[in-house]
C-alpha cells in the first residue's frame, strides 16, 4: 500500500496538481467572468424579459435553426447566453460561437472578448487537449488519486495524531508533517471531489451497458430522464409563442425559482418545442425537472417525470462536484478545502524527491521530477496570472483576443519551466516563485492602471466582487512571496554547507546560519 500510495501520487502528480489548483478557481468561474469583462456593469432583469429580449435577438438572428439554447443570468451572472445549433447540412457548416447578450435588451455586449473563469472550468477536466482525450487523461488521473488517498489512509499510522502535527525547519520531517495535515484536515473532502469528477464522466467512460442494451442514445434518454425525441421539423411555418408567460408560469410552479436554460426545437415550424429546464442551484441535485411546451400555440405538452434512484445519485454527485447549491460562504470554504488539496499534492511531489534525494540509485530520473516539481508547483501559477495579466494588456478590439490569453498563460507556464532547467535547483525554486509572487502582485497594480475599477475606486463605489478579487491576488502574492523567501534561505544554508571546510561541524553550520 506505502508503494501505491507513493508511485500513484507521484505518476499523477503533476496533472493532479493543475487539475486541483484550476478546479479551485473554478468554484468562482462567474466571478472571474465578470472582472475580466470590466466594462459590464450588470443591472437586474427579471427573468422572463431577459428571455424575451433573448427570442428577438435569435429571432433576428437565426429564426431557422434547428435549436436555440438560451442561458438566463442569475445572481452571479450578468449577461444571457446564446448558442445556435444550426440544420445538418452538407459539408457541415462551421459551429457558431457562443453569443452574450445584454439581459435588458438582447444586443450583444460590447465588452472585451475573453474566456474568463470557464478557461479554468475546461482546463480542469479537459486538460486543453482534444475531445475525448484530455477527459480520458483527467479519469486516469483521478482514479490514481483515489487509489493515493484509500492507500494513504491505510497506510497512516498516526492518522489522528498527526493531524496537530507540524513542525517546521526539520526538511524532510516538515515536508511529511505539511502533506499529512492538508491531507486529514480536508480528507472527507478531498475523497468526495475525486471520487465525485470521476463519476461525473463514468458514461463516457464505460459505454458499454447503454450501447449493450439501448440501440439508439435517445432511447436510453427517454427511459432513464423522461426526455421524449422531439419530432422533426415538417416545414410549416408557424410563429413562436411568446416565451414571457411561460417563464412566469415555470417559476411559479417552482416556488419563484426560475428557470436556468431554455432550449427552443425547430423555432417557427408547426413542431416547435420550448422546454425550460431548472437548474440546481438551491439544492444538492443538479437535476430538479423540465417543462415542454409547444411553440406554435402554447400548450402544456409535460413535465419530467419525477428521477428513479440512479438519476438522483448521479445529480447528487454532479451537484457535489460543481458546488453550485453553495451560497457565498459555503463557496469561500469549498475554495479554501481545494487549496487545501492543491497543497497536498504539491507537498507530496517534493516529499517524493526529499525521501529519497540521498538514497536514490536514478539521479538522472530524480532531476527529472525535480525539475517537473518546479515547473508545476512554482510555473502554474505564474502562468495563471499572466492569464489575467494578458486580458488587462491586450487591445480589447484585438481579433481572438480570447484564445490569446490563454496562449499567454501557457507560454509562461511552459516558457519558465524551460528556464528554470537552465538553474540549479536550489536557486530555481525561489527564482519561480518569486517570479509568480510579482506577477499575482501586478495584477490589481495593472488592472488600477488600465480601467477605473481599481482596488481604491472599488472600496469606494462598494463594489465587493472588484475588492475580492484583488485581495485575493494581492493575498496570492504574499503566499507565493514568503514561499519564495523560504525556499531562497533553505538554498542558502545548503550553499554554506556545501563550502564549508573539511571537518567543519555541519549540523552547527547550518544551526547558525
Amino acid at each position: 500500500m506505502a508503494w501505491i500510495h507513493g508511485w500513484m501520487g507521484l505518476l499523477a502528480g503533476w496533472i493532479l496538481f493543475a487539475m486541483f489548483l484550476t478546479g479551485t478557481a473554478s468554484y468562482f468561474r462567474p466571478e472571474i467572468t465578470r472582472w475580466m469583462q470590466p466594462e459590464l456593469r450588470p443591472q437586474p432583469v427579471a427573468p422572463a424579459d431577459a428571455a424575451s429580449a433573448a427570442v428577438r435577438y435569435l429571432q433576428r438572428t437565426a429564426p431557422a435553426a434547428e435549436q436555440w439554447y438560451i442561458y438566463l443570468p442569475d445572481a452571479r451572472t450578468t449577461s444571457t447566453r446564446v448558442v445556435v445549433r444550426d440544420k445538418p447540412t452538407t459539408p457541415p457548416a462551421p459551429r457558431r460561437p457562443e453569443i452574450r447578450l445584454d439581459p435588458a435588451t438582447g444586443e450583444p455586449l460590447r465588452a472585451r472578448e475573453t474566456r474568463g473563469g470557464e478557461h479554468f472550468y475546461r482546463f480542469h477536466f479537459q486538460l486543453q487537449l482534444p475531445h475525448p482525450w484530455g477527459r480520458w487523461l483527467a479519469g486516469l488521473c483521478a482514479m490514481f488519486m483515489l487509489a493515493a488517498i484509500i492507500s494513504g489512509v491505510i497506510t497512516h499510522k498516526r492518522i489522528f495524531m498527526d493531524f496537530f502535527m507540524l513542525r517546521w525547519g526539520k526538511g524532510q520531517r516538515s515536508w511529511l508533517d505539511a502533506h499529512n495535515v492538508s491531507a486529514v484536515l480536508a480528507l472527507p473532502y478531498h475523497a468526495m471531489i475525486t471520487y465525485t469528477g470521476l463519476i461525473t464522466l463514468a458514461l463516457m467512460y464505460m459505454p458499454w451497458p447503454i450501447a449493450a442494451n439501448y440501440a439508439k442514445p435517445a432511447a436510453f434518454a427517454a427511459e432513464a430522464y423522461g426526455i421524449e425525441p422531439d419530432p422533426p421539423a415538417i416545414g410549416r411555418p408557424a410563429p413562436l409563442v411568446s416565451v414571457a408567460p411561460l417563464v412566469r408560469s415555470a417559476i411559479q410552479e417552482w416556488q419563484s425559482e426560475p428557470p436556468g436554460r431554455i432550449v427552443i426545437r425547430n423555432p417557427n415550424d408547426a413542431t416547435a418545442r420550448i422546454t425550460m429546464l431548472r437548474e440546481g442551484t438551491a439544492s444538492l441535485s443538479t437535476r430538479q425537472g423540465a417543462i415542454t411546451w409547444s411553440g406554435s400555440d402554447g400548450r402544456r405538452l409535460s413535465v419530467s417525470p419525477p428521477p428513479g434512484p440512479a438519476v438522483r445519485t448521479a445529480a447528487v454527485m454532479l451537484g457535489l462536484h460543481l458546488g453550485w447549491f453553495a451560497d457565498t460562504g459555503l463557496r469561500w470554504v469549498l475554495f479554501a478545502l481545494g487549496l487545501t488539496g492543491t497543497a497536498m499534492v504539491g507537498t507530496g511531489l517534493v516529499l517524493w524527491t526529499e525521501k529519497r534525494l540521498r538514497k536514490t540509485a536514478s539521479p538522472i530520473g530524480h532531476a527529472v521530477v525535480q525539475r517537473l516539481n518546479i515547473g508545476t508547483i512554482a510555473c502554474l501559477p505564474a502562468g495563471m496570472a499572466a492569464f489575467f495579466l494578458a486580458n488587462r494588456l491586450i487591445p480589447v478590439a484585438m481579433p481572438d483576443r480570447g484564445a490569446l490569453e490563454v496562449s499567454a498563460m501557457f507560454y509562461t507556464w511552459f516558457g519558465l519551466a524551460v528556464l528554470t532547467c537552465l538553474r540549479p535547483v536550489r536557486r530555481a525554486w525561489p527564482e519561480a516563485l518569486g517570479i509568480a509572487a510579482a506577477a499575482f502582485l501586478a495584477v490589481p497594480l495593472v488592472n488600477m492602471a488600465t480601467t477605473d475599477r481599481g482596488l481604491p475606486q472599488s472600496i469606494a463605489q462598494g463594489d465587493g466582487l472588484f475588492v475580492a478579487f484583488d485581495l485575493v491576488m494581492l493575498g496570492s502574492a504574499i503566499l507565493l512571496g514568503f514561499a519564495a523567501r523560504q525556499a531562497n534561505r533553505i538554498a542558502y544554508r545548503v550553499s554554506q554547507r556545501e563550502s564549508a571546510p573539511v571537518g567543519l561541524d555541519q549540523e552547527r553550520l547550518a544551526h547558525a546560519a
